[in-house]
């Protein structure tokens, strides 16, 4: 979360702003940003040094100059990616849901089916594990999945559609997430 935090710190300044929107189009070199925005080389150095500390720009020398560029793998990222939770959060996502397939799971088998709609989803999802989302499956394929591990194929069908998890179109399905 530090990093990310100093990245967008890194974002909230006009000026760094229009640097990296300089950069976006092409590398340069400190004067020549210090005079097209109108800057002095002392500032635009100050705030190039802040956007390198959060991963925004890189620097590389060529025989006059140092060379900025913008760091075009963080820009890529979306939105989502920088409102993740950080890894000790998704750690303990993970610990949940193998707690929760723990308890209605025995031998691989599902021994009930959970009354609470997101230990449902669990178990559905984790059922639904090795099959590719957006990937057509035929009726059969979908129940000798969930046959593996429950006997009533017909009902954790019906509920992975209703939890949002299958899409039938006719006699196709479909893993939505």
């Amino acid at each position: 979360m530090d990093a990310t935090l100093e990245l967008l710190k890194a974002l909230a300044d006009q000026n760094r702003l229009a640097i990296a929107a300089m950069l976006y189009r092409e590398e340069c070199y400190v004067e020549l940003l210090a005079s097209r925005l109108n800057l002095t080389s002392a500032t635009t150095c100050h705030h190039l040094k802040k956007m390198e500390e959060a991963g925004l720009v890189t620097c590389r020398r060529t025989q006059f100059y140092q060379m900025y560029s913008l760091n075009r793998d963080v820009l890529s990222l979306t939105l989502e990616a920088f409102l993740q939770a950080d890894p000790d959060t998704r750690d303990a996502d993970r610990k949940y849901r193998d707690e929760i397939i723990g308890s209605f799971f025995r031998s691989g088998r599902l021994t009930t089916i959970p009354a609470q709609r997101k230990k449902r989803e669990v178990i559905f999802a984790h059922i639904l594990r090795d099959l590719k989302p957006a990937t057509p499956y035929t009726e059969k394929e979908i129940n000798e999945v969930i046959l593996a591990c429950h006997e009533d194929y017909c009902l954790i069908r019906r509920e992975m559609i209703a939890c949002g998890l299958l899409r039938r179109d006719r006699d196709t399905y479909y893993v939505l997430r």
